[in-house]
């Protein structure tokens, strides 16, 4: 297993905005590499450039043909390479699967499984160009319990499961090695904030802190390892190590 050194190397981070991904660009940012900014919420990509040394932060829908274009072309025209990309951006539903519309479920999948599909594929010419890359593919430890109100936001991360098995295999040969990390209860805005630092929810479930989750993204961006469950206890120190190569 190869390790990579992510000193100066470009990553694409969606959903940077808040939350996991905005963690992962501070990680970033403290690495050495050079984080490009990807959300809907422009006020808040701005401020956190400011705090990352001026960072790329471009405004981006990754529903949306044009705006990952664009998205790709900045960080080509800023960085002149690509050497990783994280798909963290999402949302999710907590409904019971009667009362979720099959309109908002769709919407959904656009944005949790589809987009991930997508941003692959744009990043692909300049990682196949350059010999290769590392993709992270940010899923949820909820597809292991099919509690009510899931279906929907579980459905779209085991999706994005297999999604990422697959390109993994298909994209071997390019050297771009694609992982999964399935991050625990964490604290972040989803679904209102519900998930509070350190709280027990559930039996055995302890929420845990953004940081931590960057951290196994960044382990995995070095790596380019199949997958990483993260366990659902309290946060352990080897979880967000890189392992020897």
């Amino acid at each position: 297993m190869a390790v990579l050194d992510l000193s100066d190397k470009t990553v694409i981070v969606t959903g940077a905005s808040s939350g996991i991904g905005e963690a992962t660009a501070r990680l970033l940012h403290e690495a050495g590499a050079r984080p490009v900014l990807a959300a809907r919420r422009a006020d808040r990509l701005h401020r956190l450039s400011e705090q990352l040394g001026g960072a790329l932060a471009v405004p981006t829908d990754v529903t949306d043909p044009a705006s990952r274009r664009a998205l790709v072309q900045a960080a080509l025209d800023r960085h002149g390479r690509i050497d990783g990309l994280v798909n963290n951006a999402g949302t999710g539903i907590l409904k019971l699967l009667v009362d979720t519309e099959p309109e908002e479920f769709s919407q959904l999948l656009e944005l949790n499984l589809v987009s991930a599909l997508a941003m692959i594929r744009e990043v692909l010419p300049s990682m196949q160009a350059q010999g290769g890359g590392r993709i992270v593919n940010v899923s949820s430890g909820v597809i292991h319990t099919p509690a009510p109100t899931v279906s929907a936001y579980a459905a779209s991360k085991a999706g994005l499961v297999m999604l990422s098995a697959v390109a993994r295999v298909e994209l071997a040969a390019m050297n771009i090695d694609v992982s999964t990390v399935l991050p625990s209860l964490t604290a972040t805005e989803f679904a209102g904030g519900i998930y509070q630092l350190g709280t027990e929810p559930f039996p055995g479930f302890v929420v845990h802190s953004t940081d931590y989750v960057a951290g196994v993204i960044l382990r995995a961006l070095r790596t380019g390892e199949d997958r990483i469950d993260i366990p659902h206890g309290p946060e352990q120190a080897e979880v967000t190590a890189t392992p020897a190569g």
